[in-house]
C-alpha cells in the first residue's frame, strides 16, 4: 500500500488512531471511553501531520486529466442506484418487493462503481504514458 518506509508507519499510526477512536467512540460514556476517543484522535491528528510532512518528498506526479463528464456519469449512476435502494424501500411494504428494488438498486450503483467509474479513470493512466 505504501511506497516507502514512512509512509507505511504512518498509515499505521493512521489505523491505529483510528481504531482506538472509534473503540473511544463506542463507549464514550465511560471515562476510558472518553479518554480513548481523545488519544485517538490525537494520534490521527499526528499521522495526518506525518502525511503532509512528506507530501513534497514525493515529486511530481504523472497524472494527466480525467474526462470529468465520464467521472460524473459514473458517480450520477452510483447514487441513482443508492436512490433506487432507499426510495423502493418506502415504496412497497412487502419483503419480496424490498428485496428485489434493493438487488435492482445494488446493481446498477455497482455498474456505475465497477463499469463506469474505472473507465474514467484509465483513460489517462500513468501506466499508459
Amino acid at each position: 500500500m505504501a511506497a516507502t518506509t514512512s509512509q507505511g508507519k504512518s498509515f499505521a499510526l493512521f489505523l491505529a488512531g483510528l481504531t482506538v477512536a472509534a473503540a473511544g467512540l463506542a463507549y464514550v460514556a465511560s471515562g476510558t471511553g472518553k479518554l480513548a476517543l481523545v488519544v485517538g484522535l490525537v494520534v490521527v491528528g499526528v499521522a495526518l501531520a506525518i502525511f503532509l510532512k512528506i507530501k513534497p518528498a514525493e515529486g511530481k506526479v504523472a497524472d494527466g486529466s480525467q474526462p470529468a463528464l465520464l467521472k460524473l456519469a459514473g458517480l450520477g449512476t452510483v447514487v441513482v442506484g443508492w436512490l433506487i435502494v432507499l426510495f423502493g424501500l418506502h415504496a412497497t411494504a412487502t419483503v419480496g418487493g424490498r428485496m428485489t428494488t434493493t438487488l435492482i438498486g445494488l446493481l446498477i450503483s455497482l455498474v456505475g462503481a465497477i463499469g463506469i467509474l474505472p473507465v474514467a479513470a484509465n483513460k489517462n493512466a500513468i501506466w499508459k504514458s
